[in-house]
């Protein structure tokens, strides 16, 4: 069994341009879409990288679904925000 990528204790899944951050089993979770990224050798770097805190409930609309939203200039910030808005939300139950 494979097992799941993991970034600070959650749980971390791609599909295309988007990375979901955080467990849908949990209240929230983190989107993260990256907009924009340029060429460096054979590797692709994120340089616009949407970020978004969402409420999982699925009786909620997806457009009101959406607590908190950013944009940062690389994956590694966009990552620290997502890490530090996703425990506050979690632990603010």
């Amino acid at each position: 069994m494979a097992k799941t990528l993991e970034y600070k204790g959650h749980p971390l899944q791609r599909k295309d341009n988007i990375i979901y951050y955080g467990s849908f089993a949990d209240k929230y979770i983190i989107m993260m879409q990256v907009l924009d990224s340029k060429k460096e050798g054979d590797l692709d770097i994120a340089t616009r990288v949407s970020v978004q805190l969402q409420m999982t409930d699925p009786s909620i609309k997806s457009r009101d679904r959406v607590v908190k939203k950013s944009e940062k200039e690389s994956l590694y910030a966009a990552m620290d925000v997502a890490a530090v808005w996703l425990d506050r939300a979690l632990s603010s139950r």
